[in-house]
């Protein structure tokens, strides 16, 4: 009886050994060429590496550039675990593309040291700057409406409250 547990013990050992190679080797392959420019990545962050709504990724120092250059851009501030995103994400990414809206993502579960320097409070956060400010945001899960007005003020780079007088 004590050899069979002993050799129940060791196959239950090899499993899980397995098992970790097989998952570790998965999200190996899942993290080459990753759009965050990192080599250990959260496992909510390789979680979403496949989906068509996180794409569109914008690095720190790329996102710091196109501010201080005045450019007019739409950032969404996001987080992997966060459960508002989760729900807001697959509704506003295809709005933005079917939009013709150029949304880049800050994922900031990867850069946490994003968020007070662009004063984000909370996920989601999606942003328009213009002239190297911050012009507009929407904060939380919000209607598709309230997204569709949010791009409507600002995707062609003018706020329309501003130039109605």
């Amino acid at each position: 009886m004590k050899k069979k547990m002993v050799i129940f013990g060791i196959v239950i050992v090899v499993l899980f050994a397995g098992l970790y190679f097989v998952i570790d080797f998965k999200n190996d392959k899942a993290m080459e060429d990753n759009p965050y420019g990192k080599e250990d990545l959260h496992q909510a962050t390789i979680d979403q590496l496949d989906s068509p709504y996180y794409g569109n990724q914008i690095l720190p120092d790329e996102l710091g550039k196109k501010v201080d250059s005045g450019e007019s851009l739409f950032v969404y501030f996001y987080s992997p675990t966060c459960p508002h995103c989760k729900k807001t994400t697959p509704m506003l990414a295809p709005l933005a593309k079917d939009m013709n809206v150029d949304m880049k993502k800050l994922n900031l579960i990867e850069f946490p040291q994003m968020a007070p320097k662009y004063t984000i409070m909370s996920t989601p956060t999606l942003v328009y700057y213009k002239n190297g400010k911050e012009v507009d945001r929407v904060t939380g899960s919000q209607s598709k409406e309230l997204f569709t007005a949010f791009f409507n003020e600002y995707k062609d780079g003018t706020d329309k409250k501003a130039s109605k007088g």
